[in-house]
């Protein structure tokens, strides 16, 4: 069991380093995110705060939806 474990490891240690030695001649070029990622993250964040803040003060939304004072029981009916 002892060679078949190593031969394993040793398979998955090549693959890392196979791996490694891929992305390190590589040339990094900016993919989407790196270009655009903090623009779209503003965008998102503008819209979120206009609609939010259009359903706070436009909409007429009552808040405070508490019926205390508000609520009269009904005469009971035999």
């Amino acid at each position: 069991m002892f060679p078949v474990a190593r031969a394993a490891l040793n398979l998955a240690a090549r693959g890392v380093q196979h791996t490694a030695v891929r992305q390190a001649h590589r040339k990094h070029e900016p993919n989407f995110h790196d270009k655009y990622g903090n623009l779209v993250l503003l965008g998102g964040a503008a819209v979120f705060t206009t609609v939010w803040g259009y359903v706070m003060t436009q909409l007429g939304m009552e808040w405070g939806l508490s019926p205390v004072g508000r609520v009269t029981p009904k005469e009971w009916r035999e």
